[in-house]
This record gives structure tokens, C-alpha cells and sequence, in this order.
């Protein structure tokens, strides 16, 4: 018990002092991204994933692919500095791979994987941020705890690991309820950052065979790393497939490329949000008094956050929302559309799931919002 009452203790002091980075930031408007720290996976003794033919290790394709996306970074922006966590095959535990994007008080971290399956018909790139799973019919996390096992099992290569993880265990679903202390601090520019990977992924000539959009999971290393944050599965390994490209120079430099492509556009966002003179309205926010609540509507919910956003926030998309916040609550629920029925809203759905994947249909009855089956 006493360990546990010191674990939320330490966790709420990190998420303090995360809070209290992103404001000072906010308000050194002269700052714009000039440091990005690149993670390619896994290393020397932890191979990451293996093709089946057992010639192709994860390890070695995210390292080619990291490099040469450094470097095309390095040659469009020379004032960006670009760092590795690792630049051979060697082995970084997570905690020294969060360490060196906090020591070098990077921008931005971005870390590169592929993916595997027991089946070889799984296949499909997607982009990752710190989160949880939006599956009601699920427990909390149990919809992202294969891809999350997978990527945090490294940590049992460590000696001592409950020592250095203070007893996290992988392998435990309770050990990732910790990970919601920490979601909301980097999350509006770790969606951005996602998204423009989503959109680039999406129009590119080159494919892996298939692409599952943005996702939510309680990943240790985004956890620790103190700015925005995104972890990339580029395609399944165990795939024919998706092994096809990723073991051709081709291919790899298609994917450097349009990693090039997201970060550009991200960057272009980031830069203006801290030059920016102007202050945006925030967000309508729906918290009436009980006699003066608006009529219940339909709409649809594409997040759930813990802050007020801008009107015209790069994080919503375009989209205009709605933010709608119960009395008892901290978190705002964003939802798009006033429709006066469900069809109508249903009609919509469709187009914001391309935007917003886990996006899902909502009444909104004055402060509350009921998710609909």
C-alpha cells in the first residue's frame, strides 16, 4: 500500500512539473522546434521483432529508417538539432532512452518500431500517443494490451527492473492506470505531431498493406519523456507484405520521406502557435446553471481533455466543437455538431472518423454527455 501511495506521489509531482514546462514554454513566444530527439527501437540484445524467415530483425530496419529521416531533417532545417537515442546496434533501456530527450530539452520525440503478429495476415502501419482505451465494452486497457506488452516487455531485460521502474510490471493491467496522471500534459501536440503522420501515411504512393489511423495506448517510454511524444508502428514484420517494402532501400526511404513530409507541417504549426501575437477565444464551453441548459442534441465525441482548448487549435482539425464539462468533472468532453436527431448525426460520423478514428456518437443533455450504442 505504501508503495503504491509513494508511486501516484511521485507520478503527481512529474505531471506538475510537465504542466508547469508547458506554460513557461507557451509564454517564450521567441522559441520555435529546434531540437527532436529520434528513438529507433530496441537494439544490440533485443532484436524487436523478427520476420519469419528469421533474417530480418525490427532492430535494424528502425535504425536505417531513423537515420535516414535525421538526416533529411538535418538537410531542410540546419538549425534543428537532431538526436538519437541510439545510432549502432546496441542495446538503450527506456529509461535512458526517456533521459536523453529530457537531458536535451527536446521539442519533439519520435519513436520508430514495426510491428508482428503470431499471424502472418495482420499488417498495417499506425501512430501512437499516451493514452487509454476508448472501448466501453472493454475494461480500461485490455484493447491495447498486446501492442502495449510488447513494446514495455523490454523492460524485463533490465537487471533490477522493479528498482528502475519503481515495480511496474508489464505484464500487469494495473500497472497502467498510472499512465492517465500523465496523458493530458503533451497531449494537444502529440495529437498534432500524430496527425500529420496520419495524413502523410495516408496519400503516400508508398504502402505498407494497410494503415489503422491514431491510437491511445499506456506506453512507458511516452510517459516518461516530457514533451510531445509519438511512437510509430511501420508496418507488420511478420507480414509478406509489409516485410516486401521494409527490407527495400526503396521503400525505407519512402517512409523517411514522408516522415519528412509530417514533421515540415508540424513544425510550420508549431513554430506559428508560439510566434503568434493573437489570443484566440477559447472553445465554447457548455456549463450552464440548471435553468438555463440548452436543449438536448446529438453530436459526435472526438476526445476527452483535461484543458480548455483555442478556437482554431491545429489539435481539433478544423473541426468547430463543442467543449462540454460536468460540474464534478476536469475533463472536457469535445464534441462536433448540434444535430436535433441521431440519423443526422450518424450521416457525419464517417467523415470525423477520418480525422478523428475513435470518434463516436454522443446526446449531449446540458452538462452530460451519454455515449450512444
Amino acid at each position: 500500500m505504501m508503495r503504491k501511495s509513494y508511486l501516484y506521489y511521485i507520478i503527481t509531482v512529474i505531471l506538475s512539473f510537465c504542466m508547469m514546462a508547458v506554460s513557461v514554454l507557451a509564454k517564450d513566444r521567441s522559441l520555435g522546434l529546434r531540437t527532436v530527439v529520434i528513438d529507433p527501437g530496441h537494439g544490440g540484445k533485443d532484436p524487436g521483432g523478427v520476420s519469419r524467415d528469421k533474417k530480418t530483425f525490427e532492430k535494424n530496419l528502425v535504425l536505417d529508417i531513423s537515420k535516414r529521416f535525421g538526416q533529411k531533417i538535418k538537410e531542410k532545417y540546419p538549425e534543428v538539432k537532431v538526436i538519437y537515442t541510439r545510432s549502432s546496434d546496441v542495446y538503450v533501456t527506456l529509461n535512458e532512452r526517456a533521459a536523453i530527450a529530457n537531458r536535451n530539452n527536446a521539442d519533439l520525440f519520435i519513436s520508430i518500431h514495426t510491428n508482428a503478429n503470431n499471424s502472418s495476415s495482420v499488417h498495417g502501419a499506425s501512430v501512437h500517443i499516451l493514452g487509454q482505451s476508448r472501448d466501453p465494452k472493454r475494461d480500461l486497457y485490455a484493447g491495447k494490451m498486446d501492442v502495449s506488452r510488447r513494446e514495455n516487455s523490454v523492460i524485463l531485460l533490465e537487471d533490477d527492473y522493479t528498482t528502475d521502474y519503481q515495480g511496474f510490471d508489464p505484464d500487469s493491467p494495473e500497472s497502467f492506470i498510472f499512465f492517465n496522471l500523465m496523458q493530458n500534459a503533451y497531449y494537444e501536440q502529440s495529437i498534432l505531431f500524430a496527425s500529420k503522420v496520419d495524413e502523410y501515411l495516408r496519400k503516400t504512393d508508398f504502402a505498407v498493406s494497410g494503415y489503422t489511423g491514431i491510437h491511445q495506448d499506456p506506453f512507458w517510454l511516452l510517459w516518461k519523456t516530457a514533451m510531445p511524444a509519438v511512437l510509430l508502428e511501420l508496418g507488420f514484420i511478420s507480414n509478406p507484405a509489409d516485410l516486401k517494402v521494409l527490407n527495400s532501400s526503396s521503400g525505407r526511404n519512402d517512409i523517411a520521406e514522408k516522415l519528412l513530409g509530417a514533421f515540415s507541417s508540424f513544425k510550420e504549426a508549431y513554430d506559428a502557435s508560439l510566434e503568434s501575437k493573437e489570443v484566440a477565444a477559447p472553445v465554447r464551453e457548455e456549463v450552464k446553471a440548471a435553468d438555463e441548459q440548452p436543449k438536448a442534441y446529438y453530436g459526435i465525441q472526438i476526445m476527452g481533455l483535461g484543458r480548455l482548448l483555442k478556437n482554431g487549435d491545429p489539435a481539433l482539425k478544423g473541426l468547430e466543437v463543442q467543449a462540454v464539462k460536468s460540474p464534478d468533472s476536469k475533463i472536457y468532453k469535445y464534441v462536433t455538431g448540434r444535430f436535433a436527431d441521431r440519423k443526422s448525426a450518424e450521416q457525419r460520423i464517417a467523415e470525423v472518423k477520418k480525422l478523428f478514428p475513435e470518434a463516436f456518437l454522443v446526446k449531449v443533455e446540458g452538462t452530460s454527455v451519454n455515449r450512444l450504442r
